[in-house]
């Protein structure tokens, strides 16, 4: 259903109003603030953010990258022979694992000690701006 401006359309939305109340001279008003979503705390968060994902990102596909790049440009040290008779190339598949685990662990440290604290803040901030907000 579309809009129609005609006079004879019945459910015309009344006009805005011409002015805004007048707020008289002894009303006080809260000092302004920014929004929270402009707030510097959140640019910092979301770039600690941002960082820890590519870091633990980076660190998991950079090695199996790593690992297919060897595969398909080095064959011959690939089948060579590291410890006890393995080809490097077994010893480099099986060493993904422990890789990723790396990774997810510097994911949750960096997410502990950067990550969390910043946005457990930014979360209390966010609580007392709507106690505050409510209560006028």
């Amino acid at each position: 259903m579309t809009y129609d401006p005609s006079p004879s359309y019945p459910h015309r939305p009344p006009p805005p109003p011409p002015y805004a109340p007048h707020i008289g001279p002894t009303a006080r008003r809260a000092p302004r603030r920014d929004p929270l979503g402009r707030h510097s705390d959140l640019r910092i968060l979301r770039s600690a953010y941002r960082r820890q994902r590519r870091t633990a990102t980076l660190t998991a596909l950079g090695y199996f990258t790593l690992f297919l790049l060897l595969s398909a440009y080095a064959p011959g040290l690939m089948t060579g022979t590291a410890v006890a008779g393995l080809p490097t190339g077994l010893l480099l598949a099986l060493a993904q694992l422990p890789i990723t685990w790396l990774a997810i662990a510097l994911y949750e440290h960096t997410a502990r000690r950067l990550v969390d604290p910043l946005a457990d803040r930014i979360r209390k901030e966010a609580e007392l701006d709507a106690r505050r907000e409510a209560g006028r």
